[in-house]
């Protein structure tokens, strides 16, 4: 198609051929708040399906659209009756949507028997929506079959027409014919058939699994993702209510992956808010069986009160007490405040944080191009410069004379990848809390060990005097100061859920900070059997 003949086309239409050939161009077109439609059964509860989908979508900053493929009679106790629409009605609901609106991402629930699967995939080879992802729904958490068994082979053969798919552990089992996994090790293994076979990444979820660790991993042979596994760890959730957890995953999937068009990104950011909303759930109370989770934790009701100047930015320096506690405690800083730091650890942390900054430069430069003022736009900018020039000079100096790896570490890669989300977001007030942790909590722990670095006399000896003085200068702390003015104005001007998405990336930032500082302890125990610090 030429593009005097988009121009004749209806405004959807048109609009969808010029973003068809420009993501053929550049890759898939990012939204800050994307179009994702659901297909999925209902349930009147509220907790799975649909309605668990549409909350998942609003609450990880969608627009959500519903097809709805069956009708089921269910609680918190379980599937009572399900009733399957014909699949030509699926159709009509399908193309009425395409027909109007672009959409960017797309997920698939519960699809009921083989003439729905059947619509699903017609409509998909037509509509060629960018970024599909399937929960390949086959038997509820109750234990209730949602799938009729002769559809079992149609499901199978839609796989490779999603870009995620997302069993749980009984579900991959079904589709590969194989026995339960009994272990994190068999579910992976299970995971990488699923993958060759169908040609996708598969998302492999450790929730039904024992133990206090509840891992996820992105599986994929093919090459299309940096690894062929990638796990992101993470706690386990102790809950009576976990009723509708994979609908809200793979909704939030889909939407976080058309905002961020990153998988391991978008599973970075959509785990932390799912543990968040197993952990609040039981503030709903919704029925005596196995309830939902809570999508909307993250926001408080009525909090429509905007701050007073100052208000936002000391909540956000007490939640950062805890954090800024445990990195005084590391044997990291305490070893680097009295010189005794092996500068095999030191090399490793500083070429680590000259990756860091080179990512955190571009994000400084994105705040720039977002800030509502002047004055704004010209200090993000004079920051990204500052990292380039002054910050990268010291490391690009010491490291210049000894030999260091220049591989970016997890730890680096995640807290980039997060920064990097939060500069997708469209936020300004998400985005500038984001990058806050590095000027504040680089201030205090600099000034910190400043201080003990003058009390013991400034020892001429003393291995790493320059980075110290340079994290306790004065035009660095005042850089601080204006950064925290700017978060504090951003929250003032920001609606009540923007706040609670500032407070929420301000935290993840925080411990990214954490692990930063105890990262080189982390990497000398892979490399060596974690020799000691001193």
């Amino acid at each position: 198609m030429s593009p005097l003949s988009a121009s004749f086309l209806p405004i959807p239409a048109a609009e969808a051929a010029f973003e068809g050939a420009f993501e053929a161009a550049t890759g898939p077109v990012l939204r800050p708040v994307p179009r994702v439609l659901a297909i999925a059964g209902s349930d009147p509860s509220g907790g799975a399906g649909i309605q668990a989908d549409l909350k998942s979508i609003a609450a990880n900053g969608g627009y959500g659209m519903a097809a709805i493929t069956a009708l089921t009679a269910q609680n918190t106790h379980g599937v009572r009756a399900v009733h399957v629409p014909p699949a030509d009605f699926l159709t009509a609901q399908l193309e009425a949507i395409s027909d109007d609106i672009s959409i960017d991402a797309v997920k698939i629930g519960m699809l009921g028997d083989s003439s729905v699967i059947a619509a699903v995939r017609s409509w998909l080879a037509k509509a060629r929506p960018a970024v599909v992802v399937l929960d390949p729904v086959m038997v509820a958490t109750s234990g209730d079959r949602l799938l009729q068994e002769a559809a079992e082979a149609e499901l199978r053969e839609l796989l490779p027409l999603a870009d995620l798919v997302t069993p749980n552990l009984a579900e991959l089992a079904m589709l590969l014919n194989e026995p339960l996994a009994g272990d994190w090790e068999a579910a992976l293994a299970q995971g990488k058939r699923l993958a060759a076979q169908a040609g996708t990444t598969v998302l492999v979820k450790g929730g039904h699994l024992d133990g206090g660790e509840c891992p996820d991993a992105l599986v994929n042979t093919g090459g299309l993702l940096a690894q062929d596994v990638v796990v992101v760890p993470g706690e386990r959730v102790r809950t009576a209510n976990s009723h509708g957890t994979g609908c809200s995953l793979s909704s939030a999937m889909a939407t976080a992956q058309a905002r961020l068009g990153d998988w391991e990104a978008s599973l970075r950011e959509v785990k932390p808010w799912l543990q968040g909303a197993l952990r609040e759930s039981g503030v709903l109370a919704v029925g005596t069986g196995n309830g939902p989770v809570h999508h909307f934790h993250h926001l408080t009701p009525g909090d429509h009160d905007v701050p007073g100047e100052g208000e936002f930015a000391a909540a956000l320096r007490q939640d950062a007490g805890p954090d800024l506690d445990e990195i005084y405690g590391l044997d990291f800083i305490r070893a680097l405040a009295d010189g005794s730091l092996s500068e095999q650890h030191f090399a490793y942390y500083l070429a680590q944080d000259a990756l860091y900054l080179n990512g955190y430069s571009r994000v400084l430069s994105r705040a720039s191009a977002l800030a509502p003022t002047e004055a704004e736009q010209l200090f993000w900018a004079r920051s990204a410069q500052q990292c380039l020039e002054v910050e990268s000079e010291l490391h690009r100096n010491w490291l210049s004379t000894r030999s260091v790896g220049a591989r970016l570490g997890p730890v680096t890669k995640s807290y980039v990848d997060h920064l990097l989300a939060s500069s997708a977001s469209g936020s300004y007030g998400v985005l500038v809390a984001a990058v806050l942790p590095c000027f504040w909590l680089y201030a205090e722990v600099g000034a910190a060990l400043h201080g003990q670095f003058l009390a013991a006399g400034s020892p001429s000896g003393h291995p790493y005097a320059d980075w110290l003085r340079t994290y306790a200068d004065e035009d660095f702390a005042a850089a601080t100061r204006q950064a925290v003015r700017i978060t504090d104005d951003a929250a003032r001007a920001a609606s009540a859920a923007e706040r609670q998405g500032m407070i929420l990336a301000f935290k993840q930032s925080c411990r990214y900070e954490v692990d930063f500082f105890d990262a080189p302890r982390l990497h000398a125990g892979t490399e060596s059997a974690r020799e000691p610090l001193r």
